[in-house]
């Protein structure tokens, strides 16, 4: 083993963001401790989306395939007005689409991508496990960094990446920055295929703009299930978290559109609600030998669905960074944030004007509506280029 080959780094955090990490890192030779705070390693929520950045990302990682054969790809991205129901936008994602981006645009549930990184990740000799660890503190000098967890323990690494989400402790060490609550609630449920309706049967994430709220319902795990999302501007002050929901409060947010999106609420069995929030762009995101990755560094909206798709990015270049530096994680991580910081900060404020594109009323609904009249495929393309033309090749200058 050479000395570059026995570096360790310690990752916070067990997601989506923290396994890519993982197994990016141990690309390059450097052990891994992955200390989670949950009693096992798993992801909650239902569907996301991946777009053909997510499948380049997954590919550099080594699990594109598993990731794939648990996706299912869509023919096309559909926004329609929930107010009146007609077709606003239309994207091919099909044939043309995966000829000029280099990959398809998919959907899958979040637990099934989170095990196509975990079978690699548990195959990997490199990477060692602990759950049922929660940070409380850490420490850096010039050999490394130290972390304690709530029962004293000490834990000592060459580096430490933060991949611990929106409540990231690591990130609260760095940069002690408060999140941001948007007020916009989240309903997440999961309906079987025989319990909807059949004019929604689309293979595609169909998009329900409306007042102040939106719908959106796609396919998953093969057709036999439909993934259900639902999105509104609360009346209420928001704190930042994951409950039960009901029913009845995501009807009173729904009054007045089309009957044929409005259908759609009464299908699920239960909810899931989440009152979300995100970061402004910071100029910095770690000193030393300690940064963050994914929603610790940069959480999002989900109104461009890619925020676990930023995660799986920044894996990829944290990696590329690493060998690009010789081994020289200080180096390494100052380099991947500098390219990092710029494309998400792009994404996530892209992600809050779509959101209100999305809950457009009034006039601004009329605009919206009008804003892609006659754009042909090929515009749509050219729009959405620097986003989704991101792959391992140009990874490294920060552009798709």
């Amino acid at each position: 083993m050479t000395a570059q080959q026995s570096q360790k780094v310690i990752i916070v955090g067990g997601g989506i963001g923290g396994l890519a990490a993982a197994q990016a890192l141990t690309q390059q030779g450097i052990e891994v401790l992955l200390l989670e705070q949950a009693c096992q390693i798993g992801e909650i929520g239902a569907g996301i989306q991946l777009g053909p950045n997510a499948y380049a990302a997954l590919d550099a990682l080594g699990v594109g395939e598993a990731a794939r054969n648990r996706s299912v790809f869509t023919d096309h991205l559909i926004m329609m007005d929930a107010i009146d129901a007609h077709e606003v936008a239309r994207v091919e994602v099909g044939e043309r689409f995966r000829q000029r981006f280099g990959n398809p645009y998919g959907v899958i549930h979040r637990a099934d991508i989170h095990r196509s990184i975990l079978e690699a990740v548990e195959q990997n000799p490199l990477i060692r496990f602990q759950t049922s660890t929660h940070i409380e503190a850490m420490e850096m000098d010039d050999r490394g960094a130290t972390l304690v967890d709530s029962n004293g323990n000490r834990y000592h690494a060459d580096a430490v990446i933060g991949c611990d989400g929106v409540k990231s402790v690591i990130r609260e060490k760095l940069i002690g920055d408060p999140a941001r609550v948007t007020g916009h609630v989240v309903y997440r449920a999961v309906v079987d295929v025989e319990n909807m309706p059949e004019d929604l049967r689309v293979n595609a994430p169909m998009l329900w703009a409306g007042p102040r709220c939106h719908l959106v319902h796609y396919p998953l795990r093969g057709g036999q299930q439909y993934n259900l999302v639902v999105t509104f501007h609360s009346r209420n002050e928001e704190q930042w978290g994951v409950t039960d929901g009901s029913k009845e409060e995501v009807l009173s947010y729904f009054e007045g559109i089309h009957e044929r999106p409005r259908q759609m609420l009464d299908r699920p069995t239960s909810w899931r609600r989440w009152a979300t929030a995100d970061r402004d762009p910071v100029e910095k995101w770690g000193e030393g030998r300690a940064t963050i990755l994914g929603d610790a560094a940069h959480p999002m909206t989900q109104y461009l669905a890619q925020g676990a798709c930023m995660a799986l990015e920044d894996a990829v270049v944290l990696g590329q960074a690493v060998k690009a530096c010789d081994h020289d994680l200080e180096a390494a991580f100052r380099l991947y944030e500098s390219i990092r910081i710029p494309r998400t900060a792009r994404v996530l404020w892209s992600a809050r004007e779509m959101g209100r594109l999305y809950h457009a009323k009034g006039v601004e609904r009329l605009v919206r509506n009008q804003l892609w009249v006659g754009r042909t495929q090929e515009q749509f393309y050219d729009a959405i280029q620097w986003l989704y033309g991101w792959n391992l090749g140009n990874c490294m200058n920060g552009q798709g």
